[in-house]
């Protein structure tokens, strides 16, 4: 990674979050990933984050549907919600 690129870590509570603020089921996030139920799930009891393509496709909904977080250097990542 380059020096000084942010970059937000998918952990449990994080993709829960996201999934709640869209309003949807763990099937119904799924089925707008490209990915199964299960995986889901496993990610959000911290089995298994999510890693490449799935982590940057979180990034990228998150950003549109307004789900607020700060990335920071090293990883870590804030949330919130606007309003």
């Amino acid at each position: 990674m380059a020096k000084g690129k942010r970059r937000a870590v998918w952990n449990a509570g994080r993709i829960h979050g996201l999934r709640d603020h869209l309003g949807l089921t763990q099937t119904q996030m799924a089925e707008e990933m490209g990915t199964r139920q299960q995986t889901i799930s496993e990610w959000e009891t911290g089995q298994y984050e999510p890693r490449g393509a799935s982590a940057q496709l979180l990034t990228l909904i998150a950003e549109r549907v307004g789900f607020v977080y700060e990335a920071k250097a090293g990883g870590t990542v804030e949330e919130g919600r606007e309003g």
